[in-house]
């Protein structure tokens, strides 16, 4: 993933300009993460993939203990500044991590696991995809949640749009400048299959433009192939979720003991009914 690091490492300074007001996103943020988290009793969370701390600083907001990571020096260091500038700067612990360093770490016993926006999809591979899910589970408690948001791809695999619209931000917000920011896709069928980003930033005024295009991979990834990948790592219950453009999934790690009791109870219902069945032949 060195490529995609370098990519968020040169994007760092300029990543707020992906959203239309990055402040209202992290607040929105917040609001659905404590939906979301309801009832779960959720104390501390791991952003696994924090960038500038859109999250992570929303969690921090209301009250949740926070650790946040991210595989870019940059990323991490202006999650930082505006963790400081929030005043929540002394309730988030950050490291510089990515997915798989954080799947080979052994101890745990977090509440929750969020990675959202772009960062799931960067695992290309089947065996990254597996050993980030079999980490996330050993770092969770038991009844611990995880929750992976990304863009929903599924509507997008057959026509494979080429150019992706994204923002305007006018001049009066910008010292002047006018900035545009929009995406051409690369497709490649693979296997797997991966999507080449390629996100232009053009600046300037009047007759007089500069542009700068960040290319990053990632892999179109549907809900059903995430949630195979959920179940074969042991976690339960999952819940999937669409969110505006965003596809969520939320799944929980179970009791073992729990869920053999569980199955056990089921087949003995099983074998309940079949005897019935035989005393009414």
């Amino acid at each position: 993933m060195s490529a995609n690091t370098d990519y968020y490492d040169t994007l760092a300074e300029d990543y707020h300009l992906l959203y239309r007001d990055w402040e209202a996103s992290m607040e929105r943020e917040g609001l659905m993460l404590r939906r979301w988290f309801k009832d779960r009793k959720i104390v501390t969370v791991l952003d696994a993939s924090c960038g500038t701390g859109t999250q992570a600083i929303a969690l921090a907001q209301i009250g949740y203990r926070v650790l946040a990571s991210d595989p870019s020096a940059n990323m991490v260091k202006k999650a930082q500044e505006n963790a400081l500038a929030y005043g929540v700067g002394d309730r988030i612990h950050f490291l510089q991590a990515g997915f798989l360093d954080i799947a080979r770490m052994t101890n745990g016993n977090l509440d929750a696991i969020v990675t959202k926006g772009d960062a799931f999809p960067h695992l290309i591979t089947d065996r990254d995809i597996e050993e980030t899910l079999a980490g996330f589970y050993r770092l969770l408690r038991i009844g611990g949640t995880v929750l992976i948001g990304m863009l929903d791809f599924e509507p997008l695999l057959e026509e494979r749009p080429r150019f992706m619209p994204g923002r305007v931000h006018d001049p009066i917000a910008n010292q002047g400048e006018r900035i545009v920011v929009f995406e051409v896709w690369d497709w490649d069928d693979g296997p797997p299959r991966i999507v080449t980003k390629n996100k232009f930033i053009v600046r300037g005024e009047s007759d007089s433009y500069t542009t700068k295009v960040y290319p990053v991979q990632c892999r179109p990834l549907t809900a059903e192939e995430v949630q195979v990948v959920l179940l074969e790592a042991g976690f339960v219950d999952i819940e999937v979720i669409h969110d505006r453009s965003e596809l969520v999934m939320i799944a929980t790690k179970p009791d073992p003991n729990a869920t053999a009791a569980s199955i056990a109870s089921q087949r003995l219902k099983a074998m309940k009914a079949e005897e019935i069945g035989h005393e009414g032949t």
